[in-house]
């Protein structure tokens, strides 16, 4: 995982910064694990699904809302048992050497079209009971795929008969026309199974009521969009992708951190909900980190772990 700074640096030039009604102009990119997975878009035919498999799972993970977006790093499981969150991804289908504790779940993740594999599909099922599908296939950077590329290979996903999240896109789940709704309409269409909407988010108002606003306003969009969904926010940060700072100090980000856990438990449809990320930048500083290596804590941190 490269340096959050490192990352910015790398994707602002792409970015697209989108302004609307409901989602905050920062909603724009994705600053996960995922910058050496290949981009290649594959197709397979489209396979019949049964009316029986669209039939919603149960979340099956902790009662607990709060989860982890991490990478491996010294002291992982230490940080992870502090921290009380009940789950973990790391973009990937295998915790990759992260050994949780107790009671905390993995949830893997295909990232893109080139992750759909048998061996990546059969590490998923046996490391998992919920799948999360590809990572921001609305960013060139990321998955990069069309709905069409996605709807192809998910059959392939759903036969692992795991708990199954729509692909999360960078932006613009909220809306008419955009990637997600291209996609779930074709998945209606095609009778394909979706069990739960995971949401990317991240606010460049660094103002901590106006940042809790922006959020709840874009998580309560894509709930009336789709009522029938829960909803997970999978990433979720404050962070400019624009001109000026980039990060809030680490008081404005505990701040944010406080409030914002505060709005998302109270939303019955958000079933879950991770930081992004729960390690520190592997630059050596803070900025959005919740725990550096070897397991201190950080401001925004302390007000995660706080979170009930």
């Amino acid at each position: 995982m490269p340096s959050l700074t490192k990352r910015t640096a790398a994707l602002v030039a792409t970015a697209a910064v989108v302004v609307t009604g409901s989602a905050t102009a920062a909603t724009a990119v994705n600053r996960s694990s995922g910058d050496s997975t290949p981009t290649a878009k594959a197709t397979v035919a489209p396979t019949s699904v049964s009316a029986s498999a669209i039939t919603p799972k149960k979340d099956t993970i902790g009662k607990v809302k709060k989860g982890a977006a991490l990478w491996k790093q010294a002291g992982i499981t230490k940080s992870l048992k502090d921290s009380g969150v009940s789950w973990f991804y790391d973009w990937a289908p295998t915790p990759n050497g992260v050994k949780a504790p107790k009671g905390v779940d993995f949830v893997p993740m295909i990232w893109g079209a080139d992750a759909v594999t048998k061996a990546n599909l059969a590490a998923a099922k046996k490391n998992g009971n919920t799948l999360l599908g590809f990572n921001e296939p609305d960013l060139a950077q990321q998955s990069n795929m069309t709905p069409k590329q996605a709807l192809d290979l998910w059959p392939q996903l759903e036969k692992t008969k795991m708990r199954l999240g729509a692909p999360a896109v960078a932006w613009g789940a909220d809306q008419d026309g955009q990637w997600l709704d291209k996609f779930m309409k074709g998945a209606k269409k095609r009778g394909y199974r979706v069990d739960f909407i995971p949401l990317h988010w991240y606010g460049a108002d660094f103002k901590t009521a106006n940042a809790v606003k922006q959020l709840q306003t874009y998580v309560k969009g894509v709930h009336a969009k789709y009522p029938k969904k829960k909803i997970w926010i999978t990433e979720y940060a404050l962070m400019n992708f624009g001109g000026g700072a980039k990060f809030p100090s680490a008081t404005n980000q505990a701040a944010f951190v406080k409030k914002s856990t505060a709005m998302l438990q109270k939303l019955s449809y958000v079933e879950h909900y991770a930081w992004f990320a729960f390690p520190t930048s592997t630059n050596g500083q803070d900025e959005t980190g919740l725990y550096r290596p070897g397991g201190a804590i950080t401001k925004p941190g302390k007000a995660y772990r706080a979170a009930k």
